[in-house]
C-alpha cells in the first residue's frame, strides 16, 4: 500500500496533539466560551474556503441540518467549552491523557443506549482499565491540587459528550447525500452558531490579548478544528478507516511531549502509568488488542 497518507496522518496527530497546548496558550487572554466559540468559527472559514475552491455546497434540508447541529453540540461546542474550563484546573498532558477515554465512553453509550451491539468480555475489561487509569491519573500527585478533580471531572464529561456524538452521528449523520468535507464544514460551522450567543454574553476575551493567546487561538481554529477535518478524511480515503483512526493513540504522547517541553509540566510515575492503561484501554475497547486470548 502506498504511503501516500503518512505525511498527512503525521501533521494529524501532532495538530490533534498540539490542541491542549494551544489551549492552555489561549487560555491566557481568551474566555472559555470564546475558545469554544472562536475555533469553531477560524475552523469554518479554513473549511468553507475548501469548499467553496472544490465547488461544492452546503446541505440545504432543515432536517439534515438538525442533526448536524445535535453533533455540532455534543462533538464541538460543549467539549470545546468544558476542555477550556477544565484545562484551568489541570494540565495540557493531563487533558490529552484523558482524551483517549473516547473510544470508552463511546463503548458505554452504544451499550447503554443505542443497544447496537453489546460488549465482548475484553472490551469490558478495557472499560475497567480505563477506569483505573483515570483514577491514577487523578490520584497519582504531581501537579494535581485540591481543584483538580473538578477539572478531571468536566474533562470526562467532555469526552462523554464524544461517545453520545458518535454513535449519532454515524446513525444520522453519516448516511447524509454529501461529502464528508461538506459534512464537516457544517458541522463545525454549526458549533460556531452554537456557541456565538454565549460568547456574545459572556465575553471572547477576559484579558488584552497576549501573542501567545493568539497564536494558540489561531493555530486551534485554523489547523485543530479546520485543515484537521480535511487531513482526517484525506487519511480515511487513502489509507481506511483503520489506520486513519489510530492517530487517537498517537496525539496523548504528543501532548504530553509538548507540556513538558513547551509549558514545563510534569507527570509523576502514578500519573504516567494511568496514562498507559487510558491507551490500552483505548486499544482494548476498539478491538485491536485481547487482555483474554479466550474471550469472544
Amino acid at each position: 500500500m502506498s504511503k501516500a497518507w503518512l505525511p498527512g496522518f503525521l501533521a494529524l496527530g501532532l495538530v490533534w496533539g498540539a490542541s491542549f497546548l494551544f489551549i492552555e496558550l489561549a487560555l491566557e487572554s481568551f474566555t472559555a466560551i470564546g475558545i469554544a466559540f472562536l475555533r469553531g468559527f477560524l475552523g469554518a472559514v479554513s473549511l468553507l474556503i475548501v469548499i467553496v475552491v472544490t465547488k461544492q455546497k452546503l446541505p440545504r434540508v432543515g432536517k439534515h441540518w438538525l442533526h448536524i447541529a445535535v453533533v455540532a453540540l455534543l462533538l464541538n461546542t460543549v467539549p470545546g467549552f468544558l476542555f477550556a474550563v477544565g484545562q484551568q484546573y489541570v494540565s495540557s498532558a493531563i487533558a490529552g491523557i484523558l482524551n483517549a477515554t473516547t473510544p470508552m465512553m463511546t463503548l458505554l453509550i452504544i451499550s447503554l443506549a443505542f443497544r447496537e451491539q453489546k460488549p465482548t468480555l475484553n472490551q469490558n475489561l478495557g472499560i475497567v482499565l480505563g477506569f483505573a487509569g483515570v483514577a491514577l491519573v487523578g490520584l497519582g500527585g504531581g501537579e494535581i491540587s485540591f481543584t483538580s478533580p473538578w477539572g478531571i471531572a468536566l474533562l470526562l464529561l467532555a469526552t462523554l459528550c464524544y461517545g453520545i456524538a458518535m454513535p449519532y452521528a454515524k446513525r444520522f449523520v453519516s448516511p447524509l447525500p454529501y461529502s464528508p468535507y461538506v459534512l464537516a464544514t457544517a458541522q463545525v460551522s454549526a458549533s460556531a452558531l452554537l456557541a456565538a450567543l454565549p460568547a456574545l454574553l459572556v465575553g471572547v476575551t477576559h484579558a488584552p490579548v497576549s501573542a501567545s493567546a493568539l497564536w494558540g487561538i489561531l493555530a486551534l481554529g485554523i489547523l485543530g478544528t479546520g485543515f484537521a477535518y480535511v487531513w482526517n478524511y484525506r487519511n480515511i480515503e487513502l489509507a481506511g478507516s483503520v489506520i486513519a483512526s489510530s492517530v487517537t493513540y498517537v496525539t496523548p504522547v504528543i501532548a504530553v511531549v509538548l507540556g513538558f517541553l513547551v509549558l514545563g509540566e510534569r507527570l509523576t510515575l502514578l500519573q504516567a502509568a494511568g496514562g498507559v492503561l487510558v491507551l490500552v484501554s483505548a486499544l482494548v475497547v476498539q478491538k485491536r488488542l485481547k487482555l483474554w486470548p479466550a474471550a469472544a
